[in-house]
This record gives C-alpha cells, sequence and structure tokens, in this order.
C-alpha cells in the first residue's frame, strides 16, 4: 500500500509577506513600527536644526547651575545658593506628599461616603449624594482656590491669639494651632538611641502583616476568626511602648509657640499645603464613592441576605462579605482617579504651592530659558510617577482576582 504524497511546500517570496495571512499580520506592525520612528526620528532632527537656527543646544548643564530662589514648602534642606536641580528635588518631593497624602485620604473619604450613599436613611443617602454631585461638578482648580480662601480669611492672624487664654490659642492641650498663615503640629525630637525605636516600630509593623497573613489564612482553612485587628495593634503599639520607656524616652516633642507676630518650631503645614491637598482629596473622593457604590451595587443582593439570614450583622456582612467581592470591581478603576489626583497636582500654582510644575516647570524653566529640557523632564517625572501606581495598584489588585484552576 503506497503512502500518501504531501503537496509540496511552496517556497517563499516577498511577496507573501503582505498576501499570506500567515505574514501578513506582523508584517503590517513592523512597516507601522518603522513609519512611527521615522517620523519621530524626523521630529526630532527637525528640533535640534530650528534650536540650532536660534543658536540653542540640548543640555542638562542648568540643573548644577545656582538658584537663586527661596521656596516656602519644602522637606529637605534647601537654600537660594541651591542648585536648580535641588530646586527640582524639591518640587519633585513636594508632589509627591500632595498625591501620597491626597490619595489616602480621597479612599478613605470616598469609601466612607460610597457607603453611606446606599444607606437606607433617606437623610444620609441625600447628604451623600449632594456631597457626590457638588464636589464632582465643580471644576477642581475652584475647590483648591475656595478651600484655600476659607482657611486663609476665615482663620484667625497669629498675633490676634496673642494675650488670649492658653485654651482659646491652642487645640488638643494646646499642642496645635491653626492660623491665616497654616497649621502648625508638634515636631518630633530624636535623640540618642531614638533610631533603635524606629527599628522596632517598623518591625512590629511587619510582625503585624505576617499575622494578618496567617489569620487569613486560618480563616480559610479552619473558618474561625481571629481578633485580627486588636492583636495586630497590640504587636505594633505595646513593644515600641515598652522600649520608649525602656529607653528613657528617646523621642519627644517640640511644641510651636507665640513669639512675635508667628507661630515658632514645630511643624508648620502651609495654606497652600492644606488647600490643595484638601481640595483634590474632596474632589477625588467623589467620584471614588461612585466606584464604591457601583462595586457594591454589582454584588448579588441573595448573597447578603443569605448572611443575614445565617445572623451575621450587617457591619460583618459588608466587611466580610460585600466588600471582599466588590474590591475586584472597585480597584481597578481607582487607578485612574489616583493617576488625575496626581497630575491635577499641578494646579498648585495656584494658590502658590511650588510643587514640581513651580519649580521646574515655573521659575527655573523661566531663568534658565530651557523650556525643552524642563518640559521633558516634567514629563519624565509624570510618566515615572503614572507607571509605578499603576504597577502598584495591578499588584495589589491580581490579590483580589478569583483563582480559575
Amino acid at each position: 500500500m503506497s503512502s500518501p504524497t504531501l503537496p509540496p511546500s511552496e517556497s517563499f517570496k516577498f511577496s507573501m509577506l503582505l498576501s499570506d495571512t500567515r505574514y501578513r499580520g506582523m508584517s503590517l506592525q513592523v512597516i507601522t513600527f518603522i513609519i512611527f520612528m521615522a517620523v519621530f526620528f524626523w521630529l526630532v532632527d527637525n528640533t535640534i536644526k530650528n534650536l540650532a537656527l536660534l543658536d540653542k543646544d540640548v543640555s542638562f548643564n542648568f540643573l548644577w547651575l545656582r538658584a537663586g530662589y527661596d521656596i516656602n514648602q519644602r522637606l529637605i534642606p534647601y537654600t537660594s545658593d541651591s542648585t536648580h536641580g535641588m530646586a527640582a528635588l524639591v518640587g519633585i518631593l513636594n508632589t509627591l506628599l500632595v498625591a501620597f497624602v491626597g490619595c489616602i485620604v480621597a479612599t478613605v473619604l470616598g469609601l466612607f461616603v460610597g457607603i453611606l450613599r446606599l444607606s437606607k436613611n433617606w437623610i444620609v443617602a441625600k447628604l451623600m449624594s449632594a456631597y457626590i454631585e457638588g464636589f464632582r461638578n465643580v471644576p477642581v482648580l475652584l475647590w483648591i482656590v475656595m478651600v484655600f480662601a476659607l482657611l486663609t480669611e476665615f482663620t484667625p492672624a497669629p498675633r490676634a491669639f496673642k494675650g488670649a487664654e492658653p485654651e482659646a490659642t491652642m487645640l488638643f492641650f494646646e499642642s496645635i494651632a491653626i492660623t491665616n498663615r497654616g497649621t502648625y503640629f508638634p515636631a518630633p525630637v530624636l535623640a540618642e538611641g531614638a533610631y533603635w525605636l524606629l527599628l522596632c516600630f517598623g518591625l512590629s509593623i511587619v510582625a503585624s502583616i505576617y499575622f494578618i497573613r496567617y489569620s487569613n489564612k486560618q480563616k480559610k482553612d479552619t473558618g474561625k476568626s481571629l481578633p485580627t485587628f486588636w492583636i495586630s495593634v497590640a504587636v505594633i503599639i505595646f513593644p515600641t511602648l515598652i522600649l520608649f520607656f525602656a529607653m528613657g524616652q528617646p523621642v519627644s516633642l517640640e511644641y510651636p509657640y507665640l513669639k512675635g507676630f508667628n507661630f515658632k518650631d514645630g511643624i508648620h503645614l502651609r495654606n497652600s499645603f492644606l488647600a490643595l491637598t484638601l481640595a483634590l482629596a474632596f474632589y477625588t473622593s467623589a467620584f471614588i464613592a461612585e466606584i464604591v457604590r457601583a462595586g457594591i451595587m454589582a454584588v448579588s443582593k441573595g448573597q447578603s441576605e443569605a448572611a443575614a439570614s445565617l445572623g451575621l450583622r450587617p457591619n460583618k456582612i459588608m466587611s466580610l462579605i460585600i466588600l471582599p467581592q466588590a474590591l475586584r470591581i472597585i480597584v481597578p478603576p481607582l487607578i485612574s482617579n489616583y493617576l488625575n489626583l496626581t497630575k491635577n497636582s499641578s494646579l498648585a500654582i495656584a494658590v502658590g504651592y511650588m510643587d514640581v510644575r513651580g519649580t521646574l516647570g515655573g521659575i527655573t524653566l523661566n531663568q534658565t530659558g530651557r523650556e525643552l529640557e524642563s518640559m521633558l523632564l516634567l514629563m519624565g517625572f509624570y510618566l515615572a510617577v503614572s507607571l509605578l501606581i499603576s504597577s502598584f495598584i495591578n499588584y495589589f489588585n491580581r490579590s483580589f482576582q478569583i483563582v480559575v484552576r
């Protein structure tokens, strides 16, 4: 019996790159990539030639020149004699501070408002609805300016505190002062041995994280629920507290005090920072609240009814059944809101807060005349921060996804 013969294979021809379906998709992608790169290099070459005609070159040496201007809000030492690169770093840290604090406040507030938006209490539900509609339908720039005006116009001047009773000047056991120039908090002062205390505090946090993971594993394996919250708090607080007194209290507080026409010492949070952070947090929390509401409503109502029939309380139903499932829907859209909050922080110049847009993209750009270089650095910074936030939230989101066998 003769074996069937296979048809002779067709030899490869260059025309097959477009005519043959096996190669057409890859060929079109390669052609598109080549065209894109050609246009990109043409734009770069054209830009360099135009700069040469204006007697300009592409150089980042200006970052090592003296800045010559002050920055009122800073996290690291800086003077007017520092370089433009140091000024840009101060602006970057200021931007990251607003983004970090704003995201935390917006998340907590958005979760709170989103849950109350579904309350069966008519007044509470309507108040939360008014909060959401009010904040998200007004431009964020207007909220920033309005919050700044409220903090500046409706808070007393520091000199108004002079001669008044201590209870009228300071809050929380005479430790916090709220003025039209900012809010003053006690500042920690580290003595000898304080770093060991900080190390103990960090290790306690790591231990509490491992305990939470162990508790969740035990709950999945045996169904027994441990008092995770209180044990974690005890693990974090008690070892640090014991070491704090054992080492003779190596960490103390430096309280602000009135001297002349202003408060001295302590941590000074300027109204520009507070207005920017609070306005961005309130504005973003309105969108997060709607995401939370949609995620909760996406969970089948029968699951909460079944849990209630088993005798679970409403708070347990929300924390153990509804929210864990809703997080699979809530977390992905949060990325866009975190990114929007970070990028909207560039509006800080409206209230005089010196972020990276005000330093590198503002005063430094105007003084050095390096528009292209400054814009490239700004774009690179925002791109890097956006990718970092997206990567972190996506990693966090994978832990909530259903594992398919």
